[in-house]
């Protein structure tokens, strides 16, 4: 690439920053094309929906809706599912696929398109499209705070009003450090009850929450939404899980005259020395893969579900190695039913987790593919893995 198309790609760049500052989310897909149009270039943002199964476009005036592209068994499927850019067999030197990232949660892919005479194949032309994919996923994220086209874009049917509650209180599903990689899923999107999950990295200090409040619909979400404030008021303020989930336990009960409880595992993780501080107040036990394999679940810690005030719990401590994994999930995981009726089990859950694993997936990849072989749990599950 030479100096002029350098200047040009850089033009680009600026185009849309500068720009981006005052669009909307309809703004987005032709104030990208049109800052590359003077490359030669032509893109379409594709977006993975909520279930993680499509990727759909995002439309854009003047343009002919697109079909949805299958995550699984497509070309730009497996370029968002490994996150790897990938030329369009063919026509490599003329149209090529880019992830789009969002810091390193998985927003979709940038389909690049190039005029007569534009070598889209050479490898810094391409490290230009990734650049931009990237800054992309970055307005992906911000613009959908600011309307509803890029949710819209990726739903395929209305969500209750508990789901529209926990997603907007919910961290993304994805991010990572150069110490810790934390990925968490929620199914089924659209009819979440009272399932949550909270992480923060700090430092070397990772937080980790995992939540399942009784119940199902609002009431279940409302109570998800209240002991998630709790925690995070207290986490915020510098206290333990063990005064986390005290504040949790008041909360509950201040705000709900019935019994109104939730099961959870709050956890530290110190990315210093692996060592992770948890309380377990009912739930199902995490469990600790290490080399792929199940080393064994975390039973310890017990307490009394969130809502029940327990004040005699012991903080459990686990001593993790470089590259563990640590998958947290919720009932709705293991109480699913499998097509011939049978419930999904932890051993089941378990054997998919080993298998995945050994394909030597992504974690974000290795959770979706998980989530959709339980078949539309209604619960969310989580690993946290520990990098080298």
């Amino acid at each position: 690439m030479d100096e002029a198309q350098r200047l040009r790609w850089l033009d680009a760049l600026r185009e849309v920053l500068g720009g981006s500052s005052f669009w909307t989310p309809e703004d987005l897909a032709p104030g990208v094309n049109a800052a590359v149009a003077r490359l030669g270039l032509r893109t379409r943002i594709w977006l993975v929906d909520h279930e993680q199964i499509a990727l759909r476009a995002l439309s854009e005036p003047g343009r002919p809706p697109a079909e949805p592209l299958p995550v699984d068994g497509s070309l730009p499927g497996r370029v968002f599912a490994r996150v790897e850019s990938a030329p369009a067999g063919s026509e490599g030197r003329r149209r090529w696929w880019v992830p789009m990232v969002d810091s390193t949660d998985r927003i979709g892919v940038l389909e690049y398109g190039a005029a007569a005479g534009v070598d889209i194949g050479d490898p810094e032309f391409v490290r230009q499209c990734e650049l931009l994919a990237g800054l992309v996923g970055h307005l992906v994220a911000s613009l959908g705070e600011r309307g509803d086209g890029i949710d819209r874009a990726r739903r395929t049917r209305p969500m209750s009003p508990a789901s529209e509650l926990l997603w907007r209180l919910l961290p993304p599903l994805t991010s990572s450090t150069r110490r810790v990689a934390i990925s968490a899923i929620l199914q089924p999107c659209y009819e979440v009850g009272g399932d949550g999950f909270d992480y923060a990295l700090d430092g070397a200090t990772a937080s980790l929450l995992i939540l399942d409040a009784v119940g199902r619909g609002l009431r279940a979400g409302l109570a998800c939404a209240v002991a998630l404030a709790a925690i995070r008021a207290v986490r915020h303020a510098g206290g333990d899980v063990h005064h986390q989930a005290r504040a949790a336990d008041a909360a509950l009960v201040e705000q709900f005259t019935d019994t109104r409880f939730a099961t959870a595992v709050l956890a530290e993780l110190d990315l210093e020395t692996g060592r992770l501080r948890y309380v377990n107040a009912g739930h199902p036990a995490p469990l600790l893969l290490r080399h792929g394999k199940l080393v064994r679940e975390l039973g310890a810690g017990r307490r009394m579900p969130l809502g029940i005030e327990d004040p005699a719990v012991e903080v459990a401590e686990e001593v993790l190695e470089p590259e563990d994994r640590l998958l947290l999930y919720t009932d709705g995981v293991t109480e699913a039913r499998t097509a011939g009726g049978d419930r999904f089990g932890v051993a089941r859950l378990v054997d998919l987790t080993e298998q995945h694993e050994g394909a030597g997936l992504p974690a974000p990849e290795t959770l979706r593919r998980l989530a959709h072989a339980v078949g539309g749990p209604s619960g969310g599950a989580a690993p946290w893995t520990t990098p080298r």
